[in-house]
Order: C-alpha cells, then sequence, then structure tokens
C-alpha cells in the first residue's frame, strides 16, 4: 500500500515537471492572444503621439498659406478731408485694388482719384468725374527672378519636407518604444508562468516529501528541504507578479480608442485574459540588411530633414544673390478720365486708356559698400556648408547604426539557438536525476537543483528571446522606419 501511495505521488509529480520542461505552455481557453501585429495597429491608429504627427504636416501647410497670403490681391481706400472757416481747402479720396504677380514680382494696380478742394496741390488736380489708372511695377533688377515674398513661399513649401520628416520620425520612435514595452510585457509574463508552475511543483513535492516522511519512507530533513525551495520560489513568483502588473500598465498606456462622437482619443484598459503572443522563431536573412541600408539612405527622417534644410538654404542664398544687384523699379501707369453723369461718351467729357495719357516713374538704390548683404550672402554659405557636412556624418552614422543592430541581432540568434540546446540537455539531465531519486540513488537537493537551475535556464532563454524581438525593432528604428511598415 505504501508503495503504491509512493508510486502515484512520484507519478503527479512527474506529470507536473512536464509542464516545467515544455518549451512553451499553451494559453487556456479563457485566455485570448494579443499578438504584437494587433498591437502595432492599434498604436498606429489610435495612439495620441502618431495622431500628433499627423498635425505636423497640417501645421506646414498653414505656413505655406501664409506666405501664399503675400500674392493675395488687396483692396484700399483712403480718404482725407479738411475744411476751415466755410472753405474747403481740399477733398481726396483714392480708392484701389493691388493685385501681386507670382511670376517676375510684378504688382498690378488699378486706383480711382477724385480730389477737389481750394487748396488742392495742383499735381492731385484730376477732372471733376475721378481719373482711373492702372499701372504696373516690374523690378528690373533686384527682385525679377527671386524676392522676399516668393524666398518665404518656398521656404514654406519646402518645409513641409521637414515636417514629413518630423512626423515619420515621430511615428518610428513611437512605434519603436511600443514594441519594446510589448516585448517586456511578454517576458514578464513567461517569467511569471514559469517560476507559478516551478513553485507549483515544489509545493507539490513538499506535500509528497511531508507525507512520505510521516510515513517514514523519507528523512525528516528532506521535508525542511522541499519546504525551504517552495518558499523560495513563493517568493520569486510574488516579485513575478508584481512585474507583470506593472509590465501591463506600461503596456496600455499605448493602448487608445478613438470616441466615435467626439473623436478624440480614449484610453483602454487591458482585459486579465489578454496575453502576449509566443515570440516567433524566424531568422533574419541578409537581403533584409541591405534592403534596410538602401531605404535608410534615401528615406531615413534625419537625413530627410538635413535635405530639405540643404534645399532651404539654397533658396537662400539664391535670394541673398539678389541683394547684390541693384534695386531698379519701373513704374508705368496709364490714366483714363471717367465720363461725367449725363453727358455721354464723347471724347470731349471722356477718353480710355491711351498710351499718350500716361506716368513713369523709375526707382534705384544700390548701396556702396554692399557689407550686409555679402556678409548675409556668407553666413548663408557657411551654413550650407555646416548642413552638407552634418548630412555626410549622418549618412554614416545611420549605416553604423543599422550594422551595429544586425551584429547585435545575428548574435542573438546563435545565442538562443546555444541556449535552447542548454535547455534541452539541463532537461535531460533533470529526467535522470529525477529516475536516480525515485530508484533511492540520488537526494532531493540535486533535484531541487536540477530543477532550479533548468528554470533559470528557461529564464534565460526568454530573456534572449525578448532582447531578440527588441533588436529586431532597433533595426528597422535605427534604418528609420518600423517592421509595420514594410508589410
Amino acid at each position: 500500500m505504501r508503495r503504491l501511495f509512493v508510486g502515484s505521488l512520484i507519478l503527479i509529480i512527474s506529470q507536473l515537471a512536464g509542464v516545467v520542461f515544455g518549451q512553451n505552455t499553451p494559453t487556456t481557453t479563457s485566455d485570448t492572444t494579443f499578438t504584437a501585429a494587433d498591437f502595432y495597429q492599434v498604436v498606429t491608429q489610435h495612439h495620441p503621439l502618431v495622431r500628433q504627427a499627423a498635425l505636423l504636416n497640417l501645421e506646414a501647410q498653414q505656413e505655406v498659406r501664409q506666405a501664399r497670403g503675400a500674392f493675395d490681391p488687396k483692396l484700399f481706400s483712403t480718404y482725407d478731408r479738411k475744411e476751415f472757416s466755410q472753405n474747403l481747402y481740399y477733398d481726396k479720396w483714392q480708392s484701389g485694388v493691388l493685385v501681386p504677380i507670382l511670376p517676375g514680382g510684378i504688382d498690378v494696380k488699378l486706383t480711382y482719384d477724385r480730389n477737389r478742394g481750394e487748396f488742392i496741390n495742383p499735381e492731385e488736380r484730376v477732372p471733376s468725374s475721378g481719373l482711373a489708372a492702372l499701372g504696373v511695377r516690374i523690378p528690373v533688377g533686384r527682385g525679377l527672378l527671386i524676392d522676399a515674398r516668393r524666398n518665404a513661399l518656398r521656404q514654406a513649401q519646402l518645409a513641409l519636407n521637414l515636417a514629413d520628416a518630423d512626423r515619420l520620425k515621430l511615428i518610428n520612435k513611437t512605434l519603436y518604444d511600443a514594441a519594446k514595452t510589448y516585448w517586456e510585457w511578454y517576458l514578464t509574463y513567461q517569467q511569471n508562468r514559469l517560476i507559478q508552475e516551478g513553485y507549483q511543483l515544489a509545493d507539490t513535492r513538499y506535500r509528497a516529501v511531508r507525507q512520505r516522511a510521516f510515513l517514514g519512507d523519507a528523512a525528516a530533513i528532506d521535508t525542511t528541504e522541499a519546504l525551504i525551495t517552495a518558499q523560495d520560489r513563493l517568493v520569486q513568483l510574488r516579485q513575478a507578479a508584481v512585474e507583470l502588473l506593472n509590465a501591463r500598465l506600461r503596456l496600455t498606456a499605448f493602448l487608445w480608442n478613438s470616441d466615435t462622437s467626439s473623436g478624440t482619443p480614449q484610453p483602454v484598459d487591458l482585459p486579465a485574459t489578454v496575453v502576449p503572443q509566443v515570440s516567433p522563431a524566424e531568422q533574419a536573412d541578409e537581403s533584409i540588411r541591405q534592403d534596410l541600408l538602401n531605404q535608410a539612405a534615401g528615406q531615413h527622417p534625419d537625413l530627410l530633414k538635413l535635405i530639405a534644410k540643404g534645399q532651404q538654404l539654397a533658396v537662400e542664398e539664391r535670394f541673398q544673390r539678389s541683394l547684390l544687384q541693384p534695386q531698379i523699379s519701373l513704374n508705368a501707369t496709364l490714366l483714363s478720365r471717367t465720363p461725367l453723369p449725363g453727358v455721354g461718351y464723347n471724347w470731349s467729357s471722356y477718353y480710355a486708356f491711351r498710351a499718350d495719357n500716361h506716368k513713369i516713374g523709375l526707382d534705384l538704390s544700390f548701396p556702396l559698400f554692399l557689407r550686409k548683404e555679402r556678409g548675409k550672402l556668407r553666413q548663408v554659405q557657411i551654413k550650407t556648408q555646416g548642413v552638407e557636412l552634418e548630412r555626410q556624418q549622418a549618412g554614416r552614422d545611420i549605416v553604423n547604426d543599422v550594422q551595429t543592430a544586425w551584429n547585435e541581432l545575428k548574435a542573438l540568434e546563435g545565442q538562443i539557438e546555444v541556449q535552447q540546446q542548454t535547455v534541452a540537455n539541463q532537461r535531460t539531465l533533470l529526467r535522470a536525476e529525477q529516475q536516480k531519486f525515485d530508484l533511492g540513488e540520488s537526494s532531493l537537493f540535486l533535484v531541487n537543483s536540477r530543477e532550479t537551475k533548468l528554470i533559470d535556464l528557461q529564464l534565460k532563454l526568454e530573456e534572449l528571446r525578448t532582447k531578440y524581438q527588441k533588436s529586431i525593432a532597433a533595426l528597422w528604428y535605427a534604418a528609420g522606419t518600423h517592421a509595420e511598415a514594410q508589410n
């Protein structure tokens, strides 16, 4: 009867040990697997930082809109009247519209003047019905090819590329942080699972040894040995449970859902029955490294920002060079008397715009030393050289970062392979020790030591798998993208 009881206990312990010996324990039917792909999709669609990244482009578009405002037509009107001692000194009214033309920096101006009074300046006298004028202002020297307005517009348009690079960088950083958080959650879940199974096994063994000692089939000191092991694993289990809880809290910081009514993101809690996926066992191919290097060379956000800055400085240099030219503006205006009321269109009271009724003006301005203009131009050229040198260094750093992440990834692949073999060998060693203990040729201390070593090796394996997944995320982040963008 005693042998039957002891055999039953050994069978129970062996069955429980099979759980710890296994590579991965499947989730229960009540658990729901929250895969990394689903997690990244939720972050991409609803995370506030990702949605904030989209606002960067919208803000840059409004900068372009503001710059285009310099070319908006403008209505204007001025009225000035003076009357003193029942004498009308002057009554002047001018209104019109100014239309900037983007190509060439030409301004078209249409005005209407009506001036009257006893003491008005003779050159401001106009027909009683008013005088209409249609004129243009053409920059002949400085401002012909580029001026401050066109420079500001082009700078704002190039700023869209800067905003897009900042948007990509913010999204990549958010998803990189999300990936690290997810796999930290995976690690704490696996640690909690392995330690919990180890505790259950140690507790069952303690109960079995205690019963055997009660029946006189085992030494009483073995009961203390089994109890110490169970208590030690219980402490580890409680610490692992806290770490798992904190990891879940860090993960929920990335979980949001858009409110359909207001459109604002709302935080979402992670259900208790949700568990992480099993770490995939795929290996990175050499072609991935080359593809990432090629993509980083042309689409890395840091390089895109430096390229955009270089383009902006090129436009600024072109504008500063134009300031070295003389400022010459040609003003030409055609004049036309408006018809008198009730007189009709006869040439004695009305004439249209004709070449013999005009005003012509020429404005000339040119600094003698051009120290301000030449200093500003040289400053822009120095900045251009600095950005180009920074771009070259950034390109080299990006290549090194990608290669460094790749080397770490391949090293972890080898470590995982060796660690898996070590775990399998330790599992074999534990089974052999368990069989010797069942035959009375070993001690409980050796069994516990083999079992603890196996749990430690399995924990180390899960740490390596977690580092491997983090390294994948770091590889894509070093290349200026994220793995989801490749799908």
